[in-house]
């Protein structure tokens, strides 16, 4: 009788950790905003963007997210010779005309680019005004070269 009620406890231990992990891996995407950031869909983000390093990922869903932000945050990666005004200027491209967001693929491969985003990011969660994290981002990527804001 002890045999069974520790084999029916066993059986139900492990049925129990299986639908936690069943729980954990259901469908959908991941959640990448565990710290309350505003974070835009991946379902809305081009192919490329979707198969990109996480990190990848969270920094366009920020930056589409958060223009109001970002539009204040400089790169430093040279970009401004392609036209690019701010850090978010390396995700976004600008509107189409259904009003859907056009997205520039630069920041795919440029690490600065990704860095910063990631930066405000963080500084953001750690409470940082966009004045301070401005200056953060100006004093850290300088030495990369100069700023893309006017």
């Amino acid at each position: 009788m002890r045999m069974e009620r520790g084999k029916q406890l066993i059986w139900s231990l492990l049925a129990i950790g299986m639908l936690i992990l069943a729980a954990g891996c259901g469908g959908g995407e991941p959640e990448t905003n565990t710290s309350g950031l505003k974070m835009a869909s991946m379902a809305d983000m081009p192919a490329e963007v979707q198969t990109a390093p996480v990190t990848v990922q969270q920094a366009y869903q920020f930056n589409v997210a958060n223009p109001d932000i970002m539009t204040h945050i400089p790169c430093y990666c040279g970009c401004g010779a392609m036209g690019h005004k701010s850090n978010y200027d390396c995700y976004v491209a600008g509107k189409n005309e259904d009003g859907s967001i056009k997205y520039d693929t630069h920041a795919l491969g440029c690490s600065i680019c990704v860095d910063i985003t990631q930066d405000t990011m963080r500084l953001l969660k750690e409470g940082k005004t966009v004045e301070q994290i401005k200056a953060y981002v100006d004093q850290t990527y300088a030495q990369y070269g100069p700023s893309n804001m006017p």
